[in-house]
């Protein structure tokens, strides 16, 4: 194995906590509007971020990938459409999941509940629930988005509108604090979200990324790429062991040696980290 792959892997792995906030961070530049209670609204907000970040979060510069794409899915006339699938399939065949685990604000905020100490739960038994992400990407923001429409082909979003907890906690939280007229407006709907909210909040303390895991159709998207992505998992069969620490330090449930591009690998390089004969590395497929 080339050394510099290794010493690249080893690197990339370990400072993934500050890739992860910086990429936060610049996904939500904007920092002044959270206190102003407004959105930004420029040219930015057309283009799309990898991660699932909000677009009504007051801070955010670009648009959510998945809210856009089922706000125009139900009509062919949106050349925006295209956009969007274009921009998941170029940054899937490119990364795969690793979106997922250095990109995305809400898997980094997951993270950081899941370091909170407390007794921690393994979801290795709960792995049929892993399959639901793709009934919500299915129904929610393929299905619905498409057979209801209004007169110009627009559609609710309806995932983001009665599911996902990240409009809460960046979008109507945010805004509410900061601006009366939102705060005077919030209904039974946002009830609804918190509780939802409040729910992947408990469950991340307890289980590894849980909303990744099981509800996240950005992740179901990604995860459709990972097997033929240019950026993989790689383990070297020369100097593996079979010791299995890769596995059992893998929290999102994946047999490392037997599938390192496993849709459920969200490339965090937790196995890079654990194997005692720097045995697997980030590899750009050639």
């Amino acid at each position: 194995m080339d050394k510099k792959k290794e010493l690249l892997s080893e690197q990339t792995a370990r400072i993934r906590g500050w890739i992860q906030a910086a990429a936060t961070l610049l996904t939500n530049i904007h920092l002044p509007n959270l206190f102003m209670g407004k959105i930004y609204q420029g040219k930015a907000k057309t283009i799309c971020v990898p991660g699932l970040n909000c677009y009504s979060c007051p801070a955010a510069a670009g648009a959510c990938p998945i809210g856009a794409f089922q706000a125009v899915v139900g009509s062919s006339s949106f050349k925006f459409s295209y956009y969007i699938t274009g921009f998941f399939i170029l940054l899937g065949v490119t990364l795969g999941r690793f979106i997922c685990g250095f990109l995305c604000p809400f898997g980094w905020f997951q993270d950081l509940l899941h370091k909170i100490p407390g007794r921690k739960f393994s979801t290795a038994r709960l792995k049929p629930l892993r399959y639901l992400k793709y009934i919500i990407l299915i129904v929610f923001v393929i299905l619905l988005p498409m057979l209801i429409t209004n007169s110009v082909g627009m559609s609710d979003p309806f995932f983001c509108k009665y599911i996902c907890p990240q409009g809460v906690l960046e979008g109507a939280i945010p805004l509410s604090l900061g601006n009366a007229a939102i705060r005077s407006a919030l209904g039974k709907l946002f009830s609804f979200k918190c509780l939802i909210l409040i729910t992947v909040v408990v469950l991340s303390i307890m289980f590894y990324r849980p909303f990744c895991k099981w509800l996240c159709p950005l992740g179901a998207i990604y995860s459709l790429f990972n097997k033929i992505s240019f950026l993989r998992i790689k383990v070297d069969s020369s100097r593996c062991v079979g010791c299995n620490q890769c596995s059992k330090a893998c929290k999102m449930d994946v047999e490392v040696c037997k599938t390192p591009d496993h849709p459920e690998c969200i490339r965090c390089g937790a196995c890079i980290k654990a194997c005692p004969k720097a045995a697997i590395y980030y590899n750009l497929k050639e």
